[in-house]
């Protein structure tokens, strides 16, 4: 089976793709992430991506658009419910780019994430993959996710601090510091 992965960023991927191709799967990688800000940090999880890849023969399609406007146009009017819209542009460009490239299916390593919403994910993956007519293949990678962290840590992979867009760039400074005594 030919899967189309979504990425959003190499030390998320590393095990998805580890995973799909222990599967006996053809895993290509598929770059976009229209929510990532600044562009110094969309660059760096860019760049990180297609350096890992290149040295593990994944192929990888790029849609290489930074696109803070239209990511926060998308989501200005419901910031608290943000990742679902952004979960929604991201699935829909990757089942788009699956059924016209041909592949058999489509997932994302942001399946390993034990911070995403998994359950609404995979609704907006599964309509997705309605809308454009390709299989949407989920796995739950959660379990691999300390192995990638520790994989990326250790080939001195660029690590984020967040998701990517600025609202969680903002949660992350505005939460409240742990305290001793």
């Amino acid at each position: 089976m030919n899967t189309l992965l979504h990425i959003c960023c190499a030390p998320c991927a590393n095990q998805c793709i580890e995973v799909l191709r222990t599967d006996g799967l053809e895993v290509t990688g598929f770059w976009y992430n229209p929510n990532i800000h600044p562009f110094t940090e969309y660059r760096a999880r860019r760049n990180c991506l297609r350096d890992y890849a290149a040295t593990i023969d994944l192929k990888l399609l790029e849609r290489d658009e930074y696109a803070l406007r239209p990511f926060v146009r998308a989501v200005a009017e419901d910031i608290a419910h943000r990742c679902g819209k952004c979960y929604e542009m991201r699935f829909l460009a990757a089942a788009q780019m699956a059924a016209e490239g041909g592949f058999d299916s489509f997932t994302s390593s942001l399946f390993i994430s034990p911070y995403q919403n998994h359950e609404l994910m995979r609704e907006t993956a599964e309509r997705a993959a309605k809308e454009f007519g390709v299989e949407f293949l989920y796995r739950d990678f959660r379990p691999y996710f300390r192995a990638g962290q520790d994989f990326a840590r250790e080939h001195g992979f660029y690590m984020q601090k967040y998701c990517g867009c600025v609202f969680s760039e903002e949660e992350r400074y505005l939460k409240p510091s742990k305290r001793i005594g």
